[in-house]
């Protein structure tokens, strides 16, 4: 039975409580976890964490690959009253000393690999770190702690995402805002029970948290998995009879080259897709592939966890539109005056409603710039997200993306900020200026472009530069390209001209 549109929240933590008892809730390697281990487990994780920390509020940061903890902490966090700080894996010790510190968090757990790369500095005072698989082992020695009475409206989780500028920003969530996200997406999805759901997105992005979430909360099996090859997860699908697979635009076109079994295709009730748009080649590409197949594009943002689904019976009709707003969300396009943009007018896309998250961490000056009263003709009220996409909505009420209003980079589904890239390029002391700019590429979304001004003049540290970067900054904020110039161009303003260096680039790919 699809799960009902329950419009009240609960704490996080109570979501281990809709599956049958022998059913599987987590297929690991190697081994699976009933519900009744999922239940057992969040709990004596959960009070192994209060044994640990000072109270409640602490924040517990993980940093970690798929597997049995990055799975049940964001419940077994939330039952202890503290903070979930997942880590994206990819990220290396200069992303993850900033979100350590910024959290203020009190624990880190991950594997020695990682642990062994961090610095001097690194991790804040009074900040403990256990390696990975300790905190299980010992909580096997605690009695569960019962589901906990938080108020939903109290801290859950603080996810790091990038921004058009700085470093990563922390948006904070509460147990109401990840409890509707997954009461709603498990509902327009149609879940239920005998759902199989591959994992195969970072559990650090919202989008791939709430497939934990959504799946739990309608009783289904979820089966995370850290693919090298795009065959690694045609043949998950395969092996695990997957009913569900959620991706982003790159790996799609990876999928679309694969040799896909009957099996895998007959057993795929739907497809989801979100961070970034699909184009019109690969859509039909996928409904070439999957003909009985369900797709969702969808559309969502960090600050207000998802916006807009396109319902599967007009992808055909709309292969290009985000569609319309998901249960519990309120979507306005409003114009430069604040007032609602009539049916094909651009404007900017604004999410109303309890998904909206609660600001961004101890950062009040950024969290005023995007978490605003909502316009005067919201029916919710309260804060919006104004996300800086710029949308229009056609007669039908579908909405179509046109772009972004800030210099946020999108590549692969990850948010980038160029100033990270512009602030680790410049650190190296090669360059005295860089510019990184999102250039549209057909497999990325946006490939990253670096350009920059040497210090020594010309490009014979070009090599160096690489190699530092790769260094300091996690795959997928790699440069794809780095360009060197003589001398930057200069805009009327006398700043340096972005939008020459973008159309250059752009001129560049095409030539």
């Amino acid at each position: 039975m699809p799960v009902a549109l329950d419009p009240v929240p609960r704490p996080l933590d109570h979501l281990t409580e809709f599956g049958e008892a022998a059913a599987i809730a987590l297929q690991l390697r190697g081994t699976a976890l009933s519900w009744k281990d999922l239940r057992t487990r969040v709990g004596t994780l959960a009070t192994w964490l209060q044994a640990q920390l000072p109270g409640p509020g602490a924040r517990v940061a993980s940093w970690a690959a798929k597997g049995e903890l990055t799975c049940l902490l964001p419940l077994a966090a939330a039952r202890a009253g503290m903070v979930h700080v997942p880590i994206n894996p990819l990220l290396k010790r200069a992303q993850v000393a900033h979100i350590l510190a910024d959290s203020g968090a009190k624990l880190l757990i991950a594997n020695a690999g990682r642990i062994g790369t961090l610095a001097d500095g690194d991790v804040p005072p009074g900040c403990e770190i256990f390696e990975e698989g300790e905190e299980l082992a010992w909580a096997g020695e605690f009695d569960p702690l019962p589901l906990s009475s938080a108020d939903p409206d109290d801290i859950a989780a603080i996810l790091y995402t990038s921004g058009s500028t700085g470093r990563p920003k922390g948006v904070v969530l509460s147990h109401a805002n990840m409890w509707l996200g997954a009461v709603s997406v498990a509902h327009y999805l149609g879940l239920e029970s005998d759902d199989v759901v591959l994992g195969v997105l970072p559990l650090s992005f919202d989008y791939g948290q709430n497939q934990l979430l959504s799946t739990w909360r309608a009783g289904g099996c979820v089966v995370p998995l850290d693919y090298l090859t795009p065959r690694d997860v045609v043949r998950a699908c395969e092996r695990h009879g997957v009913t569900t697979l959620a991706a982003v635009p790159p790996l799609w076109v990876q999928l679309l080259g694969q040799e896909w079994p009957e099996r895998a295709v007959q057993g795929m009730r739907r497809l989801t897709n979100s961070g970034g748009a699909l184009t019109v080649d690969m859509v039909r590409g996928l409904r070439g592939l999957f003909p009985t197949t369900r797709l969702f594009p969808m559309y969502g943002l960090t600050e207000a966890f998802r916006s807009t689904f396109l319902d599967p019976d007009l992808v055909d009709a709309h292969p290009t539109s985000m569609g319309q707003a998901i249960p519990f969300a309120e979507i306005l396009v409003i114009d430069d005056e604040g007032a609602p943009t009539k049916s094909g007018e651009e404007g900017e896309l604004v999410h109303c409603g309890p998904l909206v998250a609660l600001g961004y961490w101890q950062d009040p000056e950024r969290s005023a710039e995007r978490f605003r009263p909502a316009p005067s003709a919201s029916r919710s009220g309260g804060m919006a997200v104004w996300s800086g996409d710029r949308v229009t909505r056609d007669a039908d009420g579908l909405l179509y993306f046109v772009g972004r209003r800030d210099t946020m980079i999108k590549s692969a589904g990850n948010r980038i900020s160029p100033q990270e890239v512009e602030e680790a390029a410049l650190a190296t002391g090669l360059v005295v200026e860089a510019v990184a700019l999102g250039v549209p590429d057909d497999r990325l979304g946006h490939a990253v472009h670096l350009v920059v001004r040497g210090r020594s003049g010309g490009n014979s540290d070009a090599d160096a530069l690489a190699t530092l970067l790769r260094a300091e900054l996690p795959n997928f904020m790699q440069p794809q390209v780095i360009r060197w110039l003589d001398a930057m161009p200069i805009n009327p303003n006398g700043k340096i001209d972005r939008n020459a260096l973008l159309d250059q680039a752009k001129s560049g790919i095409t030539q």
